[in-house]
């Protein structure tokens, strides 16, 4: 089942940039920290106000932002 709809955007909130069910922890704090090899578990300490669903937001939001087609720039 999709986490996508825990991820928000708010201008209120770290600059318009997409964060984590309204929490001021940026998609993009929770990808670099999994880029740098923390484990979820790990992730989940630092931070308990996440949940594990969070984490899978993340990344499903990631995938989503890559998936764009490239127009060929001439």
């Amino acid at each position: 089942m999709s986490e996508i709809h825990r991820i928000t955007i708010d201008p209120e909130k770290c600059g318009g940039r997409p964060i984590t069910r309204g929490l001021r922890i940026r998609v993009k704090d929770i990808l670099d920290l999994l880029a740098s090899g923390a484990p979820r578990e790990e992730i989940l300490q630092d931070y308990p106000m996440l949940e594990d669903g969070d984490i899978t937001a993340a990344l499903e939001y990631a995938a989503g932002q890559i998936d764009h087609p490239i127009s060929p720039v001439v």
